[in-house]
């Protein structure tokens, strides 16, 4: 009974136009007065200890790197470079937008930034060279979704902040899955790019490489001192952020001199912004996780799926079709809030790995991020190319089911995230 208040109170809040932190602030207190436990007390320090976490510190700091990313002129070097060595190639631009995008993953951690820095840049190109413009925008959006799996990556913070998960660990476990998902966008590509007549970008000389590979050397190095800072225990993930917001501030501003102090309160205030939003969604999940403990949601839930504790593969695969329909209705982050507190007593119980959990958890989560109809990063893509959300999709459902292939393909092989893992943690 107190699943279906939960589910219905929120549903039906989200149906009449309510933010979903509202939503979720008003599903805790009908969950509350079904349990006969109103306190206005409890919501408060619910949320204060949601918010006063010390992980979540990064979520700000990589924010505001992506901003100073695309402002100082680092995503555009990114993308330039890779423009020089697969331009060429039949499809090419389609390639450069997976390469691209992998590597913009690796800086920002955010799918809706690095996903508008490719449209708009690329989508243009694309349109202009005869490609068809509802797939390469299906194309872009697909590989703006790695954001969230390869580190820096801002979902893994918050899932593990909330499962109570390393953070780290989490990182370096995504690194392989995002690979495979690029490599899943680049076969794709490949098969629909055979048979069709696309105008081909001249080949760039090995000096023009060589030069674009120097002009964004600063923004190519800043994975590698990220990642390595964290394998090696240079810093936390936390401090990663400042690193990473400091190192685009410096490179933006001392090596490119592309960002003006000027255009710097926007790129403040932008992050400012979206950092205010998560962590009000985070702080108002808090109650509804604490709600959810208190109501023994998760003991309902294990006493469901029982018969398939025994089967880790089996009881993965069912929980990954919930996800991925979840992820059709429910926005990123929220999603995230709500299911994790509901899950994880459930992977405990079955002998899963929490930190592989996560990993897959977090991509079948990204995936709803071009489902329609909530999609923020497809609703980006249209927004940006002026497309119709309809036939985007149509353009985009290749990707979608790559995407779904590679999640099924760790379902099925799990030492695929956990030997990494193991081998480079």
């Amino acid at each position: 009974m107190t699943l279906l208040i939960f589910l219905a109170v929120l549903l039906a809040s989200m149906a009449i136009g309510m933010p979903i932190s509202f939503a979720l602030l008003i599903s805790a207190m009908a969950l509350m007065l079904q349990m006969d436990l109103f306190d206005a007390q409890i919501i408060a320090q619910n949320m204060m200890n949601g918010a006063d976490n010390f992980s979540l510190m990064a979520i700000p700091f990589f924010l505001l790197a992506g901003e100073l990313m695309n402002a100082g002129g680092l995503s555009r070097r990114i993308i330039h470079c890779a423009l020089t060595f697969f331009g060429h190639l039949r499809g090419g631009l389609g390639y450069v937008g997976i390469a691209a995008a992998a590597i913009l993953a690796s800086l920002s951690g955010s799918a809706v930034a690095d996903t508008a820095a490719l449209a708009v840049l690329l989508l243009p190109m694309m349109r202009k060279a005869g490609y068809d413009e509802n797939r390469s925008a299906g194309l872009l959006a697909a590989g703006g979704i790695i954001a969230p799996v390869i580190p820096p990556s801002i979902a893994f913070i918050v899932f593990g902040v909330t499962a109570g998960v390393s953070i780290t660990q989490l990182f370096i476990a995504g690194i392989v899955p995002g690979m495979l998902m690029a490599l899943g966008l680049v076969v794709t590509w490949t098969v629909l790019c055979r048979k069709t007549d696309i105008e081909v970008i001249p080949r760039a000389s090995w000096g023009e490489r060589l030069s674009a590979a120097r002009d964004g050397a600063w923004a190519l190095v800043m994975p590698v001192i990220i990642i390595g800072g964290l394998r090696f225990g240079v810093f936390t993930p936390t401090e990663a952020g400042v690193v990473a917001a400091v190192y685009a501030f410096v490179v933006g501003t001392a090596v490119y001199r592309e960002l003006s102090f000027k255009s710097l309160y926007q790129v403040l205030l932008s992050a400012g912004k979206m950092t205010a939003v998560v962590m009000f969604l985070v702080s108002a999940a808090m109650v509804s996780a604490w709600l959810i403990t208190v109501a023994n949601l998760p003991g309902q839930l294990s006493d469901m799926l029982r018969p398939l504790l025994g089967q880790p593969m089996l009881l993965m695969l069912v929980l990954m079709v919930v996800i991925l329909v979840v992820g059709t209705t429910l926005d990123f982050i929220p999603s995230v809030l709500i299911l994790t507190p509901v899950l994880m007593p459930l992977i405990k119980q079955a002998g899963i790995d929490p930190v592989y959990f996560g990993v897959l958890f977090i991509m079948g989560n990204s995936i709803g991020l071009i489902t329609p109809p909530v999609g923020v990063v497809l609703n980006a893509v249209c927004s940006v190319g002026g497309l119709r959300m309809e036939r985007v999709v149509v353009g985009m459902l290749p990707f979608i089911l790559a995407d779904v292939a590679v999640l099924l393909l760790l379902v099925a092989f799990p030492a695929i995230v956990l030997v990494p893992l193991h081998w480079f943690y």
